[in-house]
């Protein structure tokens, strides 16, 4: 499955270096394969937690205070320099945008469906992205058998709200531009820089709807702290994750790893916020997660 991956950077002074070198040693002894799912666990979780916050400061304030969180931690880690091309700035502002418009769908559309339903139909945007372009009657029918686990979500959909579902829908296009833009991020610039930018623009995107939903609420104690805890199990843990990953395993490999999402997704709803899907909903998960990893293992090597 075609997906997103960037490079980062930072200032090289000391207390960096030796941060970065100890993360990197860390995340190094993580045999590849348990990092990509542990980096899907902790992706759920993280928006399980998120789910639980909406009582509090809604779903787009918890989108605000993720993205805040996230590029406070990653301009921390990574210290930018803001020296770079016109063009580069574009596409880090462009994939900004896109980053902060998927969350606010993402987390409009989990406010209002199950957490597996939303991540299931989030995913058929790199889904379209791996099979783009292809002309091939073996990924015509993964795409007719993503197609009909979508069909199965909502002709089951019964308490499902048709809004939530479009809202997915919009999170899964956002996706899709989101792994294209990355790769064009990755290119543009040096390891964690355009990341860091990208993801400053993103919480820029996010706060304003945040703050006219949420108000004051965003400031409590508590909800900051979970706000940090959200950042961290969906956004810097996996992020850096997946990086490390992709540094030792094909894509190919990486790509069918991360086809599991919809399906863990859904059984951390149901363990975490006892969100119970009915049996057609489970056939639709499955159904998606066969086309993703049919068309992820049939897909021919990118050219070098």
């Amino acid at each position: 499955m075609a997906t997103m991956h960037v490079d980062r950077t930072g200032s090289g002074r000391f207390p960096r270096f030796s941060l970065v070198a100890l993360a990197g040693r860390t995340l190094g002894a993580i045999p590849p394969p348990a990092q990509v799912l542990v980096g899907i666990v902790s992706v759920q979780i993280g928006a399980a937690v998120a789910k639980q916050l909406f009582g509090a400061v809604g779903s787009t304030g918890t989108v605000a205070l993720r993205l805040f969180f996230a590029a406070a931690v990653l301009l921390l880690i990574w210290r930018p320099s803001l020296r770079m091309s016109r063009r580069a700035w574009a596409v880090a502002a462009g994939y900004g945008v896109v980053l902060g418009v998927m969350n606010l769908c993402f987390y409009l559309a989990l406010a209002r469906i199950p957490l597996g339903v939303a991540v299931t139909i989030e995913f058929l945007g790199p889904l379209a992205v791996a099979l783009a372009g292809s002309r091939r009657w073996l990924d015509g029918l993964w795409a007719l058998l993503a197609g009909g686990g979508v069909v199965l979500l909502t002709e089951s959909r019964g308490e499902l709200h048709l809004a939530g579902i479009l809202f997915a829908l919009a999170a899964a296009v956002c996706w899709g531009l989101y792994i294209l833009l990355g790769a064009a991020l990755g290119r543009q610039s040096s390891e964690g820089g355009g990341l860091a930018i990208g993801m400053v623009v993103a919480a820029m995107v996010a706060m304003p709807v945040g703050v006219v939903e949420s108000g004051m609420s965003l400031l409590d104690p508590a909800i900051l702290v979970l706000g940090l805890l959200v950042a961290l199990l969906s956004s810097v843990i996996p992020y850096s994750l997946e990086l490390e990953a992709l540094r030792r395993i094909p894509p190919r490999v990486f790509g069918i790893l991360m086809s599991l999402e919809p399906a863990v997704a859904a059984l951390v709803g149901l363990v975490v916020l006892s969100e119970s899907l009915q049996w057609t909903q489970w056939l639709a998960v499955i159904c998606v997660v066969s086309a993703s990893v049919g068309a992820t293992r049939s897909a021919r090597p990118s050219s070098p």
